[in-house]
């Protein structure tokens, strides 16, 4: 199988899977057309019984390492509709997965072990790494590599980096009770408006060092009926927390616990908080990351190798490494001219990127395949 037939078959993919987006855990069709897409060529793709998404071994005997893709899409306005949409790349990302196991099936005679392809679903919830976690699809393995395009605002089209520092990320979900009365009578309530707005003024009280990145702000307060001259007693309410590091958002998530707690004391009300996601930030490991920039030289050179990328946004990718501290990780940032930018409604992107992507990824599954053998792992 030539480059070219191979760069052939990852523009059809993609222009299929880019035309289908579907939303996480509704990811029905994408699971099942990547699963015949792969069983075509002769592997055996390994689906789930109580979620979407799959995996695939290509090579024999236990995997040590492996590459995870995402294949969910946002649910966003596009043109005036509200609709499913691939604006966050993962048409790309799947695209380049799809060209990885293309480019090891001509290999897999000679690996010497399997590498496994992860096509998680439910990225944009923040749900799925924990999901494939639990079905202990990343255990046996000692690397594990992602990848993301990028926007021109980071790094140029062409330049790759060998690592993502996303942030952290925690959405809060509440509810306030107090007590309704009379809009004359205010002194008989508990205004849960009221309640909501001393809150926002607590977290904005809570000091970060200046030296780390982080905001803690509500997005989102519901509170009274049609009636204007009613007291609301309850309010539901979300928060949005970001972080640079694990730790300053485990700063963060105590001082909002300690303001929920000082102003239900103040107020007298009653405020139940959960936590609704939480994207941890990137744990890279140093021997992934070397390994990546090598691959990135050995395809595209020196000189088209860009420093790490320390980007606000969050990925769940991270939670492999964050509850599995086995796994050495990190992720590719593809250099692919994305604009306007990630999440735009209009994204797009230079897709002649996609088989670089691709040729970068297995270039470093072999060579951590290597490291793994040497290290007697294998």
């Amino acid at each position: 199988m030539t480059v070219q037939t191979i760069t052939e078959q990852m523009e059809k993919v993609f222009i299929h899977l880019h035309a289908n987006p579907e939303i996480s855990w509704q990811e029905v069709e994408t699971t099942a057309y990547i699963a015949q897409f792969l069983t075509e060529e002769g592997l055996q793709p390994q689906t789930f019984d109580n979620m979407t998404g799959l995996y695939v071994d290509i090579g024999q005997g236990i995997p040590r390492v492996g590459f995870r893709t995402d294949i969910d899409a946002l649910w966003q306005e596009v043109d005036g509709e509200f609709k499913a949409n691939h604006s966050c790349g993962h048409d790309g990302h799947m695209t380049i997965a799809i060209g990885v196991a293309l480019l090891l099936n001509k290999l897999k005679d000679t690996l010497p072990s399997a590498v496994r392809i992860i096509f998680q679903p439910a990225e944009e919830k923040g749900q799925g790494a924990k999901a494939i976690i639990e079905q202990g699809i990343t255990e046996p393995l000692q690397y594990l590599f992602g990848t993301h395009v990028r926007p021109l605002v980071e790094i140029p089209d062409g330049v790759h980096a060998p690592a993502l520092y996303h942030g952290a990320a925690k959405m809060f979900t509440g509810t306030i009770t107090g007590i309704e009365a009379h809009g004359a009578r205010p002194e008989q309530g508990i205004n849960a408006i009221e309640v909501a707005a001393a809150l926002v003024d607590a977290i904005k009280r809570h000091w970060i060092s200046p030296t780390q990145s982080a905001s803690i702000k509500m997005t989102q307060l519901q509170a009274g009926g049609s009636s204007a001259n009613i007291i609301p007693g309850t309010a539901t309410f979300s928060i949005d927390a970001r972080a640079q590091t694990n730790d300053t958002m485990e700063a963060l998530t105590d001082g909002f616990n300690k303001a929920v707690t000082a102003i239900s004391t103040l107020y007298g009300a009653k405020i139940e908080t959960n936590c609704a996601a939480h994207i941890v930030a990137a744990q890279v490991n140093d021997e992934a990351k070397a390994i990546m920039k090598q691959a990135i030289i050995k395809t595209v050179g020196e000189e088209n190798c860009a420093s790490d990328v320390i980007t606000p946004g969050g990925e769940d990718f991270h939670y492999y490494a964050y509850k599995q501290p086995h796994l050495k990780t990190t992720m590719l940032g593809l250099g692919c001219g994305v604009t306007p930018g990630l999440h735009h409604p209009l994204m797009t992107f230079n897709k002649e990127r996609l088989y670089v992507g691709a040729e970068i990824i297995t270039k470093a599954l072999l060579l951590a395949l290597q490291q793994v053998e040497r290290s007697g792992q294998s």
